[in-house]
């Protein structure tokens, strides 16, 4: 494998790429939206917030995967890459099936259940209904993404993610402005396309990847145990996450009738998208690395590998953000003509820039202690500060002191930047050499 292993940059670079266009495709369908009003934009903002929150059961495979799969592929053992992609294929795709039905006809339960503001809800349960039922597409595309990924192959899941925006930004033309369908012919665009985007990777895969030549297998029960060990831990904090950005949102809906602040929030999520999109990209190229590295033993790589990309992660998001909330007036130019709500959109991208700041080294350390096994850590320190601060943050500063959603971006910012430093300093003791997955007594 040492042979054919790629640089930061070369998986850096076409992961970023795809995950600004899966961005800029998301900036597009808000673009479009806000054509139809405000409360739609604010409805598909939140009712993509709950989607989240009950798709999380698929990131405890396709998480724990790329760290099974990579540390398997730097110890020269693709057979078993192979194996827990069969494991996670067969496990997501039953949990998609079940999950895919309770969102399509719980929808209005599920959204009165979290005090979704009445202007949203009629917008909010028709994408959640259509968006929700085709969550299969978003329980198999992760596992097959990830497979790619693992062996190098980014290039591959660009392209299919490029030529299904493309296909959404064009059905949503035909919805929204051809035959005047508003949300649900948005929700119908993502829907088509993400199916292409799943087909297209199906067949990359096949095509170029064939681990499963190799007929090393171990016990089923052991790699489903090391994928588990590592994407239940993951799971539980994107679930932790999830839940809370669904109180903030609660919180923000409760702000005022009109939906303006979780409005605003919607509009500022969307655009600092794009300085999110390098921070993860670093993240998630520098975790593949550290699986080659740890599966190979090469610790002191794996360790200066990291804190390169923290640094280059900090440097960009620190630009980027800067850069970012000085054209706020141009941002917001394109989707509202409101004076107040692009006024307090500009005051939370002005808060971003230190968000962002914690937030992409909270990516890159956090997301490389889990591939080194070291997921645990991670939670328990999620479990403590995401809702002490921005939880709590949100009600003390937005609720307490009426600052509103202004108050909810200060008590974010605090939490990415306080885990931030925990996760570095994890990362410096070096306890995540220890959490190697690959036994030292099996036999190849």
């Amino acid at each position: 494998m040492e042979e054919n292993r790629k640089s930061l940059t070369q998986l850096f670079v076409p992961i970023c790429l795809e995950i600004f266009g899966f961005m800029l495709a998301g900036m597009a369908d808000t673009l479009m939206l806000s054509t139809v009003g405000d409360e739609a934009v604010g409805a598909v903002g939140t009712a993509n917030t709950y989607i989240g929150i009950f798709i999380i059961m698929f990131s405890i495979i396709s998480s724990g995967m790329i760290a099974v799969m990579t540390q398997y592929i730097g110890a020269n053992r693709i057979g078993v890459a192979y194996q827990a992609r069969q494991l996670g294929l067969i496990f997501n795709g039953i949990v998609g099936v079940l999950l895919a039905v309770l969102l399509f006809f719980c929808a209005e339960p599920i959204l009165s259940l979290v005090g979704v503001a009445p202007l949203l809800m009629e917008h909010a349960a028709v994408y959640l209904k259509i968006v929700g039922g085709g969550c299969i597409l978003n329980a198999l595309m992760p596992i097959f993404s990830s497979y790619l990924r693992a062996f190098g192959f980014t290039k591959q899941t660009l392209t299919a993610t490029i030529t299904a925006n493309i296909c959404n930004l064009i059905l949503n033309g035909i919805f929204i402005f051809g035959f005047h369908m508003g949300v649900a012919g948005a929700a119908i665009a993502t829907v088509v396309s993400r199916l292409l985007n799943l087909l297209m990777l199906v067949y990359s895969a096949k095509r170029l990847v064939h681990a499963g030549e190799d007929e090393e297998r171990l016990p089923n029960k052991e790699i489903f145990g090391q994928i588990v060990k590592i994407g239940l831990p993951s799971a539980a904090e994107t679930a932790l996450y999830n839940v809370a950005m669904t109180m903030i949102i609660r919180f923000l809906n409760q702000m005022d009738a009109e939906g303006m602040n979780v409005t605003a929030r919607s509009y500022a999520a969307q655009i600092t998208n794009f300085s999110y999109c390098v921070g993860a990209a670093l993240a998630q190229a520098n975790a593949i690395l550290t699986g080659w590295r740890l599966g190979a033993k090469e610790y002191e790589e794996c360790d200066k590998g990291t804190k390169k990309a923290a640094l280059i992660g900090i440097f960009a998001a620190t630009i980027v953000e800067t850069l970012i909330a000085l054209s706020s007036g141009l941002f917001m130019g394109l989707f509202t003509e409101d004076a107040a709500m692009a006024s307090l959109v500009s005051r939370l991208l002005a808060i971003d820039i230190v968000l962002e700041i914690g937030r992409v080294s909270n990516l890159i350390f956090g997301n490389a202690l889990k591939t080194s096994g070291d997921a645990l850590f991670t939670t328990i320190i999620a479990a403590a500060f995401m809702y002490l601060c921005a939880v709590g943050g949100t009600y003390f500063f937005g609720v307490r002191l009426g600052m509103l959603v202004t108050g909810a971006y200060i008590g974010m910012a605090l939490d990415e930047c306080v885990r931030a430093v925990a996760m570095f300093l994890r990362w410096q003791s070096g306890k995540w050499r220890e959490k190697r997955l690959i036994r030292e007594d099996d036999t190849q």
